[in-house]
């Protein structure tokens, strides 16, 4: 049985992630922090295999992040990001998803940190991105739209298409402003391309 501490001062997002988590047959016993306070106090007194946090508990407090860190080294830690958070925050945690994440996304990266299990629910292995696909997703990221992406790799807009709907179908993001942080989080680009 895992222990998940769920670190979000929200008790919709607790409540909405715990039935999720229960309805993929995820056996765990969930725990709330609502607080920096709540979190030290929940990982002094259990043994906790994976942190889902809203990364603005730990913004500007990375010494407390550390701490936490070393009082539970086996604890995963998964940024759970509905806003805008800097790249050199997420790149601390051992995953992240997004509130726009799909279910089967959500889930597959909670259990694939939780009990070491890359596949999906259907038993099929994630797959990594071909580099045409990171090369599509680097250019979507910034800010270009389809015809201007095929313009720049030479392309046809239907071939652009095609590998949207792969890049969505393998990671499970289907917005742009998902794949952006999904970009930023894998290093296949950085905040500087970002048109702000």
């Amino acid at each position: 049985m895992l222990n998940i501490l769920i670190a979000d001062p929200s008790e919709m997002i607790f409540g909405g992630l715990t039935a999720l988590l229960n309805g993929h047959s995820l056996k765990a016993d969930f725990h709330r922090a609502e607080s920096l306070d709540d979190i030290h106090r929940l990982l002094a007194g259990k043994t906790i295999n994976l942190v889902i946090v809203n990364p603005s508990l730990l913004q500007n407090n990375i010494k407390a992040f550390n701490t936490f860190r070393s009082m539970s080294l086996q604890a995963k830690w998964i940024a759970l990001v509905y806003a805008y958070y800097d790249e050199r925050l997420l790149s601390v945690f051992d995953g992240v998803v997004t509130i726009n994440d799909s279910v089967e996304k959500i889930v597959s990266v909670i259990r694939e940190l939780a009990t070491g299990d890359d596949t999906e629910n259907d038993g099929i292995p994630h797959a990594s991105l071909s580099d045409r696909e990171i090369e599509v997703l680097r250019l979507l990221a910034s800010g270009l739209a389809t015809k201007e992406i095929a313009d720049a790799l030479s392309i046809s807009t239907n071939t652009v298409i095609s590998h949207r709907k792969n890049i969505s179908v393998k990671t499970g993001i289907k917005s742009v402003s998902g794949l952006t942080i999904y970009a930023v989080v894998k290093k296949f680009i950085t905040l500087g391309n970002i048109p702000g």
